[in-house]
């Protein structure tokens, strides 16, 4: 009877008998060495004469081995054990590698990691001490303060040096999360949600916030299996391992070491921009909306013999770009228009990756975000761009150039227009037809132009008169005033704070300007007409 394995007969088709023997060898002795808890099958690799052991350990391994970088012994004088983190003084400046750690952050990360089906957290970088190392006299430093011996201890399987096994026994050496510190603070939160059956939320600083995450409500709101969050500390994580001390180093050339690795992991980790991750991303239903439209929508979509009309990149749109949006800014409108009709597109929580909206509901948003835009083309101020560039309907009117100051050139003014769209058709029932028709006549008689001007509804609102330029701050005050103008704001109580609310953007130094222009008491600035 032949007795070997399946997938040894394939390999037996491949190579030579011998060969064949020495991976069935192989295969037995892996088997017996990986079985050891104490050791770690790695990879060693080398850049910039930095060793280093690349391998993988289970989520559970990970939390209960690995510990943050803020507890390093040669910091503890400085470590709050509250916080976990490096009280900053005169002292321990020089001393600190970490950011300090944002305790809020750990309710979000468990719940990705318990929610999310296609949950993936990057390979951590840890460092591995040893207790001689923060102990002068001790017989691993020679008479010249030189280590003997580095903290890492391997043990190669072939000549080369390049596969073995990484000498991980707890009574021997301490490992520390150099990179992945908020990594390691999701795990341990998510072991101790699966053990105690509730996690408590903190605030940054792990100051106490009074409520709790629960692993029933998490399983009655995400419908997950209670025995795939079971399995989830045995899933694997990859780890990259450096020693805390070479052979050959000082003391402080070791401290100097380790905490230059850390700078340059962050800084060669450059963070993607928000109109980036707005054409990444594949979860956020608003963002998925927000892309298709920006490339299919005749407004946006580029065209033979135009200049692009989308700021891919950046959240800003400078003076003199012919650009007429951001991808961010359409992300924005997507999420203030359609969150009106869709609120469970949005996460749970702030910090928490959304779940991706079924196609049928894709579909849905998609035609109701085209039919807006529909409408927007046929505003009169957008149809000019048929024959003009956006600078000139950008710019205020003291500009070079000049211009005319048309907020609907203006990313902030844009969000707050759709804003104000979906409340009043989500929210007010009105249609878009009858909204716009109101809207093409305001644009026609300069409405959405001249902001820099008193006459304008949008003077102390969007346009700052001091500083002379846009005021993001005055968003949510824009989305009342457009609400409030297109007949959708009934409750006088709500009128009379929009009418406080004006006549203090309009106050500067305790002068109000009337839209006339002059000065008048506060109470007297009072409201633009209805539409």
């Amino acid at each position: 009877m032949n007795s070997i394995p399946e997938n040894n007969r394939n390999i037996s088709q491949q190579y030579p008998e011998s060969v064949t023997e020495n991976h069935q060898v192989l295969s037995v002795l892996l088997d017996q060495l990986l079985g050891k808890k104490d050791q770690i099958l790695v990879q060693q690799t080398k850049m910039g004469n930095v060793a280093a052991y690349v391998g993988s350990v289970t989520l559970e391994w990970f939390a209960n081995r690995v510990k943050f970088a803020s507890t390093l012994p040669i910091l503890q004088n400085k470590y709050n054990p509250e916080t976990e983190n490096i009280e900053i003084d005169a002292d321990s400046i020089d001393e600190v590698q970490q950011r300090p750690l944002d305790w809020s952050r750990q309710a979000p990360l468990v719940q990705y990691l318990a929610s999310r089906k296609n949950h993936k957290f990057p390979p951590v970088l840890v460092v591995i001490n040893q207790p001689w190392v923060d102990n002068a006299k001790a017989d691993e430093w020679d008479s010249e303060g030189c280590a003997k011996k580095a903290t890492t201890d391997f043990i190669p399987l072939d000549k080369n040096g390049t596969v073995g096994f990484l000498n991980v026994a707890e009574e021997n050496v301490s490992i520390y999360a150099l990179d992945g510190q908020h990594r390691l603070m999701g795990v341990q939160g998510l072991l101790e949600l699966l053990k105690t059956g509730k996690l408590r939320r903190y605030k940054k600083d792990k100051t106490h916030n009074d409520s709790y995450i629960t692993l029933s409500e998490l399983i009655d709101d995400s419908q997950i299996d209670a025995n795939d969050l079971q399995n989830l500390p045995q899933e694997k994580i990859g780890i990259e391992f450096i020693c805390a001390v070479n052979a050959g180093e000082t003391y402080t050339e070791a401290k100097q070491r380790v905490r230059s690795i850390f700078v340059h992991v962050n800084l060669m980790a450059a963070p993607l921009t928000k109109g980036q991750l707005t054409q990444l991303n594949e979860d956020d239903g608003f963002a998925i909306v927000a892309r298709k439209i920006a490339v299919t929508h005749p407004l946006l979509a580029e065209k033979e013999n135009r200049k692009p009309r989308i700021n891919w990149n950046s959240a800003t749109v400078a003076k003199n770009s012919t650009v007429l949006t951001t991808l961010q800014a359409l992300q924005d409108m997507s999420t203030t228009y359609l969150g009106q009709k869709f609120p469970h597109w949005k996460p749970l929580e702030k910090g928490l990756i959304p779940q991706r909206p079924d196609d049928e509901e894709l579909q849905e948003g998609i035609a109701d975000f085209t039919e807006l835009f529909d409408y927007l083309a046929s505003l009169p101020s957008y149809k000019i761009l048929d024959h003009e560039d956006t600078p000139v309907l950008r710019r205020f009117s003291f500009e070079k150039g000049g211009g005319e100051a048309n907020i609907l050139f203006r990313p902030v003014s844009q969000v707050a227009l759709a804003q104000a769209l979906g409340i009043l058709v989500f929210k007010k029932g009105l249609s878009l037809d009858s909204i716009f028709k109101k809207l093409r006549k305001f644009d026609r008689q300069g409405g959405f132009s001249e902001m820099e001007f008193p006459h304008s509804v949008w003077y102390g609102v969007l346009y700052d008169p001091n500083k002379k330029r846009v005021q993001v701050a005055g968003k949510e005050l824009a989305v009342k005033l457009l609400v409030y103008i297109l007949g959708g704001m009934k409750d006088q109580m709500e009128v009379a704070q929009l009418r406080k609310a004006l006549a203090d953007a309009r106050t500067m130094e305790d002068h109000s300007i009337g839209f006339d222009g002059k000065l008048v008491d506060q109470q007297d600035v009072g409201l633009p007409a209805v539409l």
